[in-house]
């Protein structure tokens, strides 16, 4: 990657001095940057706690500080110039890379997939009903909308 090109998918900046818009122009290519295919690192408050390298995101937490104060719930990406921010918009999903699953904007919050527990006990087992209900948690899990966990 150069100089030239976003972190995440490469996207072109103008050079300096291209029609004398490279200033606006690059801002909008670091916020389709980050917003193109959102991940994000997971959620954290706390800015000056993290290691970012360009192209790394993270849901900036209800408790904001620092650098990050008034942002809370935004999207904060880390890029050669410093942090950008991007507001949420309703239904906004992303992946989150701390949990392995997905987070959904709804409301004036993130919220995380949900844990479903692959089925167990019961004093008749069905192997293939249980097999079946694996095999869906399996595909939801994939797509990163549950995470599965065993009880």
């Amino acid at each position: 990657m150069t100089e030239l090109a976003s972190s995440r998918f490469a996207l072109p900046f103008l050079a300096l001095a291209q029609a004398q818009k490279e200033t606006t122009h690059n801002e909008a290519l670091a916020l389709i940057d980050m917003l193109l295919h959102p991940v994000c690192e997971g959620i954290a408050d706390d800015p000056s706690m993290l290691m970012p390298q360009p192209g790394q995101c993270w849901c900036v937490g209800a408790q904001a500080s620092g650098v990050w104060s008034g942002h809370a719930n935004h999207l904060a990406g880390w890029t050669a110039g410093g942090w950008r921010f991007a507001a949420p918009v309703e239904s906004m999903r992303l992946f989150d890379r701390s949990s392995g699953g997905s987070l959904v904007y709804r409301g004036g919050a993130w919220l995380a997939a949900d844990h479903i527990a692959l089925p167990s006990g019961g004093s008749v087992i069905d192997v293939e009903a249980r097999d079946s209900l694996a095999a869906l948690v399996t595909v939801l899990e994939r797509a990163g909308i549950v995470i599965a966990t065993i009880s």
